[in-house]
């Protein structure tokens, strides 16, 4: 939920997904290409990480980023904790710290042998968004590790989304703010579209509060609009 303090606003945006599908990685990978100050959204504090002695995520990763274009506008960038055992972790991450979600990146490890695992995820998140998803909180999809083999295309997933009527057809209200999915690689030096879907993910956190007062705004102009908040 937005949140406006002292004349600016903080827009909530998690990366969700299994262990291992590369959430801090991504993270890092932002951070690293947002820091030298030249793109529309910059980093105003170092990463905050809590993780295991293994470097696994054991409750969240944590980055407060700006805009430039309009300086009042601030990102609170979480990352969950993605081993099974902690989805009381996840909930707390998700809902509570700092304020409710507005918007989330759905993070996809490509390697076909986990694709039930997403699959899995994907509805605990549908559930504890209460099917809020697009309706109410964007929702972006990484399609992650594409640098590795065997790995799951954007049009295997589309067919899961609209399993779970998170994806509308042509003509459906919801139709314009259909998940865009991200073919990625969160590796430093082999990224690929890390900054591009955070960005979408940001863009379209402010058009659901600016347009549609917390909901996915019905006008398919405020969803062509490349204003990130005025």
């Amino acid at each position: 939920m937005v949140q406006i303090i002292d004349g600016n606003i903080f827009l909530k945006i998690v990366y969700y997904g299994m262990a291992g599908c590369g959430k801090t990685t991504i993270l890092e990978t932002l951070y690293k290409l947002t820091k030298d100050g030249n793109r529309e959204i910059i980093p105003v504090s170092d990463l905050q990480k809590i993780d295991r002695t293994s470097g696994a995520t054991l409750y969240f990763d944590r980055g407060i980023f700006q805009s430039t274009k309009t300086k009042k506008v601030y990102y609170r960038v979480y990352t969950v904790a993605g081993q099974r055992n902690l989805h009381s972790l996840r909930f707390k991450v998700f809902n509570k710290l700092d304020a409710e979600t507005d918007s989330v990146i759905f993070v996809i490890d490509s390697q076909t042998k986990f694709f039930e695992d997403n699959i899995e995820f994907l509805l605990e998140l549908k559930n504890l968004t209460n099917n809020r998803l697009i309706q109410e909180i964007p929702l972006i999809l990484m399609l992650n590790k594409q640098d590795l083999r065997e790995i799951i295309d954007d049009k295997d997933f589309i067919q899961i989304l609209k399993q779970e009527r998170l994806w509308y057809d042509p003509g459906h209200e919801l139709y314009i703010w259909n998940p865009l999915i991200y073919k990625t690689c969160a590796l430093f030096n082999k990224e690929k579209n890390i900054y591009r879907s955070f960005y979408e993910t940001a863009r379209r956190a402010g058009l659901y509060h600016l347009y549609g007062d917390g909901r996915a705004p019905k006008s398919e102009k405020s969803s062509k609009s490349s204003i990130l908040i005025h």
